[in-house]
């Protein structure tokens, strides 16, 4: 069975074939992925994922109201935190991320209707043939990544949100012989 190369231990070939890709319309995942790409930047997938359920813990499994009331207390108790990325600035966004989402809540009625947006509400599919086809961002990351900035979210750079919209499958990057090209 054929697969996108990047899956190449065993918790990145569970994600890649239950997860990566697959429409997500479900707000509180939608703002978990947006945090965890971020906090990838600079760091590989893979890390972020071996420590995913730590900052589901740590981080009230992303329940948006809740993160978005956090103060320094919780800062300084996230930053003791090894089994998440302490850094300082990362865990600074997520917090601001909340509020800046529940703002979107607010105007759009869902965050999801929201992002969704960005590609017309339905997912692109590429076919690539290799993932070196696979560009870094494209017009609909860079629209995504200027407005959420407008909007105060923070770590949402346009090669961010081009790994989020791959995410949470608002594009379809599987390879051509990829046996999940066709199933998402």
């Amino acid at each position: 069975m054929e697969r996108c190369e990047w899956a190449a231990n065993e918790s990145m070939v569970s994600y890649h074939d239950e997860e990566w890709g697959v429409p997500l319309h479900d707000q509180r995942l939608l703002f978990e992925f947006l945090i965890l790409e971020g906090a990838q930047a600079g760091l590989s997938w893979n890390t972020i994922l071996n420590k995913r359920e730590n900052y589901r813990a740590a981080f009230d499994n992303f329940d948006v109201p809740a993160i978005s009331k956090y103060g320094d207390g919780k800062v300084q108790s996230l930053l003791a935190d090894a089994g998440i990325i302490r850094n300082r600035l990362k865990i600074a966004s997520t917090i601001g991320n909340a509020q800046a989402f529940l703002r979107v809540v607010e105007e759009a009625g869902s965050f999801d209707s929201y992002i969704w947006g960005f590609v017309g509400g339905s997912p692109k599919t590429n076919n690539w043939s290799s993932m070196s086809e696979v560009p870094a961002f494209t017009d609909e990351s860079d629209a995504m990544s200027k407005d959420l900035k407008k909007r105060g979210f923070k770590f949402v750079g346009t090669t961010i949100c081009y790994a989020y919209m791959q995410a949470t499958g608002m594009v379809n990057d599987h390879k051509v012989g990829c046996f999940r090209h066709g199933q998402v």
